[in-house]
């Protein structure tokens, strides 16, 4: 029989094997996570006809003359190249922006995926669309071990956080050093003044109180060298019965040169924090000099119970999962994990837009988004297909007028044959 022919049939099967991978590349254009795959050639074997001779005795070397036995697919190879972003707006969906996947898990065996649509099932455990939980860690107390084997991440709902009283306030804004007369006081010269800023706090129960700051101007020396001022500062509980004053503690004593408090003494050199009554009063961006009084609570700690009562959360670019608890608190529930390989290309496609490794993937590298080696993740977006259409409808062109020449092949030797039986005519 002709070598043709069979050259011919083994280039139609190469061809219909790239129709079948860019018919599925196509079909998968939509689809989250999805990547392309190309189909690469290689010639069969050739079959020796003559051999190559080396030049000798005044003679020159010949080549090897060989007739090649058709084509056959060398491999089929998937193609990672990032996907474009599709913005969702739900928490659960999750694009990763550069190297690595997914970690999930489908009975024993560990999964791997770019297609990022989760979701929190009725037991609390983050899973894919199809069901399987997404590894990562679970945190305790707001902390992530992620020195730990991953697992399946489950949000505590129900859980609650306990009280914690303050202890520490900040202040901002501005102490005047401007004489205010005293309509109380007519013959102080005008240069007492006070002025109060009320602190909400919390005690050690999660109860809500309110305190007052009293700042009560001392001796100013606005023409020194430096400039200075003097100021007592009180901490106030709530009012006495008979409307008298409530004072926390003992009263300090701030002063404040060149308009900036004064470090040492009373107040902390390396914080800025002075403790007046039961409080650290941060009073570091505290002013004085002329001008408006405008000294204001910046900030407090302490916090009130609350428990995680919804799967109201949003993601970080760590891919870190934070709760929001009923007292407004945010807290870290948990972390996903993320893998990257070696040798990518090696990883068997199972489906579902799931990997598993193979024996030239090389084993997986586990570690959090956005440490070396592994890319960000970007909440309320989905990795789209990285199918090129233009792309791929060229190719299926190509595959088609391939498919047409090889079987023009067989058709050509097909007539050839018919010539040589009606030869016995």
């Amino acid at each position: 029989m002709l070598r043709s022919l069979y050259s011919g049939i083994s280039g139609l099967n190469a061809h219909q094997r790239m129709i079948d991978v860019t018919g599925n590349n196509i079909a998968n254009v939509n689809t989250t996570g999805y990547k392309s795959s190309q189909v690469q050639f290689q010639d069969a074997l050739s079959q020796m006809m003559g051999a190559a001779g080396s030049p000798q005795n005044g003679q020159g070397g010949t080549n090897a003359a060989q007739v090649g036995l058709g084509v056959r697919v060398a491999g089929i190879t998937a193609n990672f190249s990032q996907g474009s972003a599709q913005t969702t707006g739900k928490s659960g969906d999750m694009m990763i922006q550069g190297d690595g996947f997914f970690i999930t898990r489908s009975g024993n065996e560990q999964l791997y995926t770019r297609a990022g649509s989760f979701f929190f099932d009725a037991n609390g455990t983050l899973t894919t669309t199809t069901g399987e939980p997404v590894q990562g860690w679970t945190a305790e107390n707001g902390v992530v071990n992620a020195a730990g084997k991953p697992g399946d991440i489950r949000m505590p709902l129900g859980a609650t956080i306990a009280p914690e009283p303050t202890t520490t306030v900040t202040l901002k804004g501005n102490l005047s050093t401007d004489p205010i007369p005293d309509a109380n006081k007519p013959d102080n010269g005008g240069d007492n003044y006070s002025t109060t800023i009320p602190v909400k706090v919390f005690d050690a129960q999660g109860a809500t109180h309110t305190v007052t700051a009293k700042f009560e101007r001392g001796v100013v020396d606005n023409a020194g060298d430096p400039p200075t001022s003097a100021w007592k500062v009180t901490m106030l509980g709530e009012p006495n019965a008979d409307g008298s004053e409530n004072p926390i503690g003992d009263p300090v004593d701030i002063e404040f040169e060149n308009g900036k408090p004064k470090l040492g003494g009373v107040i902390d050199e390396t914080t800025g924090r002075a403790k007046i009554g039961d409080y650290d009063v941060d009073l570091s961006d505290v002013t004085s000099y002329s001008g408006l009084s405008d000294a204001r609570v910046f900030d407090t700690d302490g916090q009130t119970a609350g428990a995680l009562t919804s799967l109201s959360y949003t993601v970080s670019d760590t891919g870190e999962i934070i709760g929001v608890y009923s007292n407004g608190l945010k807290q870290t529930l948990g972390q996903v994990a993320m893998a990257t390989f070696k040798n990518v290309a090696g990883l068997e496609k199972v489906g579902n837009s799931m990997f598993r490794t193979s024996v030239n993937s090389g084993y997986a590298q586990v570690g959090q988004p956005g440490s070396a080696g592994m890319g960000q993740v970007i909440s309320g977006a989905l990795e789209m297909s990285n199918v090129d259409l233009a792309q791929e409808f060229t190719n299926l062109v190509v595959a088609q007028r391939g498919f047409q020449a090889n079987s023009k092949i067989i058709t050509t030797s097909d007539e050839i044959l018919q010539e040589l039986v009606n030869l016995k005519r």
